[in-house]
């Protein structure tokens, strides 16, 4: 068995493809296999993927239809053999220490699930944030599988996401990401927290998020008719009725959590998403349907 099963879903990222895999090959820990899952690229990234399986044994490469980033994980679960497991989109790359570091603070701490934070690469620029507002004085948080969850509409630190995280791979036994919705990581990775002795977050960057205009969270950000509007929203509304369905069976059916989502879609629809719509008829048909959905939840949650 291998130390570390890396997963990388490959779609249409040539132009990306080859500085994400050799920010892998170039990790100080070196004990790891690279699960790639080629989505039915139309360009030359599955191409790419074969030379590295050819010079690099640790690299294995799986072709399939295109069934989305969820369904690519899906698949990248059924070849791994590692102890633990990350995920590396393949637009992005990591630090050369990325996986030493999260390492060591796995072996300090016993934790079964370790994250880090995101640097952010745009236009070929890095840009590095301070996160002392959230890690005082730099320091690492430990939480427990309960609290973790608590945490999650408003991503309180950062840990939402399933890339830039080291999971003991036992915890992804009858794991399942959601496909065919957008945001995935909200829909899914929460369901790991629950398993988890303890949640472990470091302020250190290690992971180099992309954000380029054809890339998930781009498209999203682009403007917009009504309808077009809908399907993301309609996504993400999903994840939130899932993470709440996750709460009840954790028992934490308190109006406090309702609350929390209800204060969720409110800011997520008014300061994220209606600024994309293209005309004030389409904002106008886009609030009242905001605004019907939580008047729905609030009904059945007997608010």
């Amino acid at each position: 068995m291998v130390k570390i099963s890396i997963g990388v879903p490959v779609y249409n990222v040539e132009e990306y493809l080859r500085e994400c895999l050799n920010s892998i090959m170039e990790q100080t820990f070196t004990d790891f296999e690279v699960i790639m899952v080629d989505d039915g690229s139309t360009d030359n990234s599955f191409s790419i993927c074969q030379e590295y399986v050819a010079k690099d044994n640790r690299f294995k490469l799986i072709h399939q239809e295109n069934k989305g980033n969820g369904g690519s994980r899906n698949t990248c679960l059924k070849y791994m053999n590692g102890e633990f497991i990350t995920w590396i989109d393949s637009d992005d790359k990591v630090k050369p220490d990325y996986l030493e570091k999260l390492l060591q603070v796995q072996k300090e701490t016993d934790a079964q699930i370790i994250n880090c934070m995101f640097y952010y690469i745009k236009d070929g620029m890095e840009y590095y944030f301070d996160y002392t507002p959230i890690y005082s004085d730099l320091k690492r948080i430990e939480l427990s599988g309960r609290d973790a969850l608590k945490t999650v509409l408003f991503d309180k630190y950062k840990i939402i996401e399933l890339a830039g995280t080291l999971v003991e791979s036992s915890l992804y036994k009858g794991w399942y990401c959601t496909e065919g919705v957008m945001y995935e990581d909200f829909g899914s990775k929460f369901k790991l927290y629950p398993r988890a002795n303890t949640i472990v977050a470091i302020p250190e960057q290690l992971y180099g998020y992309r954000q380029r205009n054809n890339g998930t969270i781009g498209k999203t950000n682009q403007s917009k008719t009504f309808l077009e509007e809908l399907k993301v929203s309609n996504d993400m509304l999903t994840n939130v009725e899932k993470y709440i369905y996750y709460m009840d069976i954790m028992n934490f059916s308190e109006k406090k959590i309702y609350k929390e989502s209800i204060d969720y879609i409110t800011v997520y629809s008014l300061y994220n998403r209606v600024n994309r719509l293209r005309s004030e008829e389409d904002k106008q048909l886009y609030f009242k349907y905001i605004d019907r959905y939580k008047e729905k939840l609030k009904r059945y949650w007997n608010m």
